[in-house]
C-alpha cells in the first residue's frame, strides 16, 4: 500500500476530537466567578440624610494574585465592597480602577485567600456571531447561574449609548438579569470574552438582548488603570443640555458621589431631585462637569485627552475640574495623594 493511502487510512481511522460541553466547561471555570456586594448611599429623602442601600453583581478573578473585573456601574458609588468566592468566603475589596464610560472596574481583594482560582482570557476579535457562550453570575441574587445563548452581534457601545468614549460589545441571547452585571462571558474554550455590561429592556428583566463589554477592551482598562474617582454621571448633550441651560454643549450630569472617593474630597456634589425626563430616571440638582484638567468635555475625543492628561500625575500635583453650579462657573482643585 502507498505511503499516501497508508497515512489516509490512518486519519480516517483515528478518533475524532470530542468536542467539550457547556456543563464540562462550566466546571472548569465556576470558580473564578464572585458575587459583588456593595454598599452606597442614595440621595437625602429627608433631614435624616441620605439613605443607604445594598448593591449587588456580578464578577470573575483574573489573577491569583486577587484581582477582579467586574461594570463599573455596579461599584463606581459604593461606600464598601465585598466580593463573595465560589465557596461562599467573603473578602472585602477596594476599587483600583475605573472607567464608567466603558463600564469596566478592577478590584484587589484586600486578603488572598489560598487556591484562588482565576480565569484565562481571550481574545474577543476572533469571536464570530453565531458562536456559543455562556454568561455565569449572580442574577436576582442566586450566584453561580449559568446562562447558556449565542453572539448575536458585536457594536461600538458609543454607537448605541452616547457619549465620547469607544468600547466594542458582544450582543448575545443568553439571559442576562438584575445581578448579572460585571459577570463573566465565556466562550466554549473557558476564556472570559467578554464582562456582561447592559440589557435592552423595557420590562427591566430578560427580554432576549444583552451586552457584554469585550475582553479586549478590559485588557485596554488592566493596562491604562485610570483611577477610580467614586462619582456617578451622566453625560447630556444637544437639545437637552440647552433646556438644563448647559453653557457648552456636553457636560458630565452628576448624579451621586461617594463619600471618602476622591471626587467627594475634591467637593463634587450630587443630585438631589428625582426626576423623569423621556422615560428614564435622573437626579437633578448636582454639580455638571464642564472641564478637567483644562479639557472640554465638548471637545472631539474628550475621554482619551483627559485620561492621558490624568494617569500620569504623580503625588501633590493638582487637577482642575470645573462644574457648573447654581448657574455659575466653579472651579475645583483636587491635590493627587
Amino acid at each position: 500500500m502507498r505511503p499516501i493511502r497508508v497515512l489516509l487510512c490512518l486519519l480516517l481511522l483515528a478518533p475524532a476530537a470530542r468536542a467539550q460541553t457547556v456543563a464540562e466547561v462550566y466546571k472548569r471555570v465556576r470558580d473564578s466567578v464572585v458575587t459583588v456586594r456593595t454598599l452606597e448611599r442614595g440621595p437625602a429623602k429627608s433631614a435624616a440624610g441620605a439613605t443607604a442601600f445594598l448593591g449587588l453583581g456580578s464578577g470573575v478573578i483574573i489573577d491569583a494574585s486577587g484581582w477582579a473585573l467586574t461594570a463599573a456601574h455596579v461599584v463606581q458609588t459604593a461606600e464598601a465592597v465585598a466580593v463573595e468566592l465560589a465557596s461562599g468566603e467573603e473578602i472585602e475589596a477596594r476599587v483600583v480602577a475605573s472607567e464608567p464610560l466603558v463600564d469596566l472596574a478592577l478590584l484587589k481583594l484586600e486578603r488572598v485567600p489560598a487556591k484562588l482560582v482565576a480565569a484565562k482570557s481571550g481574545d474577543s476579535s476572533l469571536v464570530e456571531i453565531g458562536e456559543q457562550v455562556f454568561v455565569v453570575g449572580a442574577p436576582l441574587g442566586i450566584s453561580q447561574s449559568l446562562s447558556v445563548g449565542h453572539v448575536s452581534g458585536k457594536r461600538e457601545a458609543n454607537a448605541l449609548f452616547g457619549g465620547f468614549e469607544s468600547a466594542e460589545l458582544i450582543q448575545t441571547d443568553a439571559a442576562i438579569n438584575t445581578g448579572n452585571s460585571g459577570g463573566p462571558m465565556f466562550n466554549m474554550k473557558g476564556e472570559v470574552v467578554g464582562i456582561v455590561s447592559s440589557i435592552l429592556s423595557r420590562s427591566g428583566g430578560f427580554e432576549g438582548i444583552g451586552f457584554a463589554i469585550s475582553s479586549n477592551t478590559a485588557r485596554r482598562l488592566l493596562t491604562e488603570r485610570p483611577p477610580w474617582t467614586g462619582l456617578e454621571g451622566i453625560m447630556v448633550a444637544g437639545e437637552l443640555a440647552a433646556l438644563l441651560n448647559f453653557p457648552q454643549p456636553v457636560g458630565l450630569l452628576v448624579q451621586r458621589v461617594a463619600s471618602g472617593s476622591p471626587a467627594a474630597a475634591m467637593g463634587i456634589r450630587g443630585g438631589s431631585v428625582e426626576a423623569t425626563i423621556e422615560d428614564e430616571k435622573i437626579l437633578l440638582g448636582g454639580d455638571v462637569i464642564l472641564e478637567v484638567a483644562g479639557v472640554k468635555l465638548s471637545e472631539t475625543g474628550a475621554g482619551a485627552k483627559i485620561r492621558t492628561l490624568i494617569s500620569g500625575r504623580t503625588r501633590g500635583e493638582r487637577i482642575s475640574v470645573v462644574v457648573l453650579r447654581g448657574g455659575g462657573r466653579v472651579e475645583l482643585i483636587y491635590t493627587v495623594p
